[in-house]
């Protein structure tokens, strides 16, 4: 490995809403010049938020504001607290061997401390990961086989019981459709019980 690549720390702290239930992690964020905001999928072009909007409101745009081309961040704040959904990555700190964001190209020097995500949210029954890189770095934690895309496998992880649903990238590099991604995780959430 090439140490001559600066190591970057993530740049957001996690958020947790009261009661999270769902822990969703996605690998790290791209570099700041990507971003439409300081928050998690930041990227214009990645699809999380359009996922969720087409999922829980019938519109991909449902968190876009096309005149600024960034995503409503208060709006996305308040649906993540009202449906108990906290969010953070698999990586703390990273080397970016490509100077993008692609897992492909992230080395992870730094992973998860999960014990203080289940000690400060006891609440959390579940840990969706968006992309195979994340998903690996939970598996091996839990030491579980990685799951397919699409499914869930139980864990348990020093006394904390979870379900790990691994979930398609929501980056526009994964060749997926939109409307096929959004299946995808409507289905997982109504395995979780919510009303979608």
């Amino acid at each position: 490995m090439n140490k001559t690549i600066p190591i970057e720390s993530h740049p957001f702290e996690p958020f947790l809403p009261d009661g999270a239930v769902v822990l969703m992690l996605g690998t790290f964020p791209p570099k700041p010049e990507k971003w439409s905001m300081e928050f998690y999928y930041p990227n214009r072009i990645n699809d999380m938020w359009r996922i969720a909007g087409l999922i829980f409101y019938g519109d991909k745009n449902h968190f876009w504001i096309e005149e600024e081309k960034r995503f409503d961040l208060p709006r996305l704040k308040e649906f993540l607290i009202e449906r108990k959904i906290a969010l953070y990555d698999t990586a703390t700190q990273v080397r970016r061997l490509k100077d993008n964001a692609s897992d492909k190209f992230l080395d992870i020097v730094e992973t998860i401390n999960l014990d203080k995500f289940f000690k400060a949210r006891p609440t959390i029954q579940a840990i969706v990961t968006a992309g195979e890189k994340a998903t690996s770095v939970i598996a091996q934690k839990a030491g579980v086989e990685v799951p397919k895309m699409g499914k869930v496998v139980h864990c348990n992880y020093n006394g904390n019981d979870f379900d790990l649903y691994r979930m398609p990238s929501s980056s526009r590099a994964y060749p997926l459709s939109l409307e096929k991604k959004a299946d995808a995780y409507r289905t997982m959430f109504l395995q979780l019980g919510y009303e979608v």
